[in-house]
């Protein structure tokens, strides 16, 4: 059963670390992994970061400006709690694999942030006003 286990968890492993492989392909100790895949999280989080700050400019109402924290603050608790979930098994690779799954989750979150930035005027499905040019 173990082994079962560990085999789908490197499998899994597998796939995330795809996205990010190519940037620290070059790394070559387990320690400049963990800084690599690191510093991938701390760019996702950068961008995140900037374009929530830009929807909260563009918000136009005072509920929605408090929706939006809200949704934010619930998005990063269950963040962290599917990485803490993802990583529990611990071992030499954890702290990478948790960078791995903060990184793709919050690049995962960007790409839905960023669809509100592209909301057209009288889109009804988009809480946030369109772009003023």
């Amino acid at each position: 059963m173990k082994i079962g286990v560990i085999g789908v968890a490197f499998s899994s492993f597998a796939v995330i670390a795809t996205a990010q492989a190519d940037d620290c392909q070059n790394a070559s100790s387990q320690s400049a992994l963990n800084e690599c895949y690191g510093n991938a999280y701390k760019k996702s989080d950068a961008e995140l970061n900037k374009i929530f700050k830009t929807l909260q400019r563009r918000a136009d109402d005072a509920d929605l400006k408090k929706k939006l924290v809200q949704s934010q603050r619930t998005w990063i608790a269950f963040r962290d709690a599917e990485c803490d979930m993802q990583t529990i098994g611990g071992g030499s690779i954890s702290g990478m694999a948790y960078s791995i799954c903060l990184s793709d989750l919050t690049a995962e979150r960007v790409n839905d942030l960023k669809k509100y930035l592209k909301c057209g005027e009288g889109d009804s499905n988009c809480p946030f006003p369109a772009a003023s040019n």
